[in-house]
């Protein structure tokens, strides 16, 4: 029997306890047991033709599939069924993977709000020379996803740690959506609150790469909004229930996506963003060029009008743009610039809003004080 074969499991209902069990295996062959490895059939992955595969003690962050249970790698499957622990997010979720492949090895849970205690009683394992397996609900581990500390922890314990590719969100959204993937960002989740997002986003704004974001479907239409509010008027994706039977991708800019979904309502399951990377064009203009052009756009139309114009012609942010146009009508009120005396919102130029005909010359004595 392998080292600590049925000592641990996790719970359906709340963290995990080494005094429970998920399933009873099968008996083990100790022959297999060579030099601490531990060496297994993949019979069943291989349509009945047994393969070796040999795993040596330690953490091997395994990814899992982000909808399709077939979207495994079979030399995930090989040590998921040799591990003598799965450390999960939710057991429930692995369990249910588990399950259809057919496997039987303990979970124990393991994830933000029990992290600090459960790292311990896994790095115990690792130290009597067990194989523990880590993987979150969906996709590869510590993408946007709990278990860096363990990972640190196992690394300066002198501990060997395995990356088992596979399946991944923002791998699978870059791959299809058709934007430049020479060079992009993984944002992750966007903060909920909309200062802190549209602060970020303006951080995010001047990053020359494909831009991908996680994101929740009740928050989806504002994020786009604050999207096209900060990074101007660029072309997006929105690619949700990725490798699902429902699998949708919807194409356009960020503001015609935003107006899309406050029209419909928050979208069902998973949701990537993909926002492509600033217009060369942009980059090219001098701050001399921009004010030129959103001068002349004044000289049309009120602040937000040649903001708004701008950024469609440049892909330059309209919040940037909208209070360069600011500062512009402000210094052009003080020096009298603008012809028409006023402003488009009725403010004179020397700001003496309601000054009569007879304004600035002397009252006569007949007029006095009124």
């Amino acid at each position: 029997m392998r080292p600590g074969h049925g000592s641990g499991a996790g719970s359906e209902t709340g963290p995990a306890t080494e005094s429970e069990t998920d399933a009873e295996k099968g008996p083990s062959d100790t022959s297999s047991l060579m030099s601490g490895d531990v060496t297994q059939s993949s019979a069943r992955a291989t349509g009945g033709k047994a393969v070796p595969a040999t795993f040596s003690p330690g953490l091997y962050v395994v990814a899992t599939p982000i909808g399709n249970a077939r979207d495994i790698t079979l030399r995930a499957l090989d040590l998921l069924a040799s591990a003598d622990i799965i450390a999960c997010e939710d057991t429930r979720v692995t369990r249910k993977l588990l399950l259809i492949h057919g496997i039987e090895t303990p979970t124990l849970a393991y994830h933000d709000h029990n992290a600090a205690r459960m790292r311990p009683r896994l790095m115990e394992r690792l130290n009597k020379g067990e194989i523990v397996a880590l993987v979150s609900d969906a996709g590869t581990p510590l993408i946007s996803d709990p278990g860096y500390r363990l990972v640190n922890e196992v690394r300066a314990a002198d501990i060997a740690v395995t990356a088992l590719p596979g399946a991944s969100a923002p791998m699978a959204a870059l791959a299809s959506a058709g934007m430049p993937t020479d060079r992009f960002l993984f944002a992750g989740f966007l903060p909920g609150k909309t200062v802190a997002r549209r602060r970020t986003l303006a951080e995010l704004a001047v990053v020359p790469a494909t831009l991908v974001f996680f994101e929740a479907a009740p928050r989806l239409a504002a994020s786009l909004a604050d999207m096209g509010l900060e990074l101007g008027p660029r072309a997006a994706a929105v690619l949700r229930e990725l490798t699902k039977k429902f699998e949708e991708a919807r194409h356009g800019t960020l503001s015609d996506l935003a107006a899309h979904y406050q029209a419909v309502g928050p979208p069902k399951g998973e949701i990537v963003v993909l926002v492509a990377p600033p217009d060369d064009k942009a980059e090219s203009l001098d701050p001399a060029e921009i004010d030129a052009m959103l001068q002349a756009a004044l000289g049309q139309g009120s602040v937000k009008d040649a903001a708004k114009a701008l950024a469609e012609q440049t892909g330059l942010p309209r919040r940037d743009l909208y209070n360069r146009a600011l500062e512009l009508r402000a210094g052009a009120l003080r020096d009298g610039a603008l012809r028409d005396g006023a402003s488009r919102d009725g403010t004179p130029p020397d700001g003496s809003a309601g000054r009569d005909e007879g304004a600035g010359r002397e009252p006569s004595s007949s007029e006095g004080d009124r």
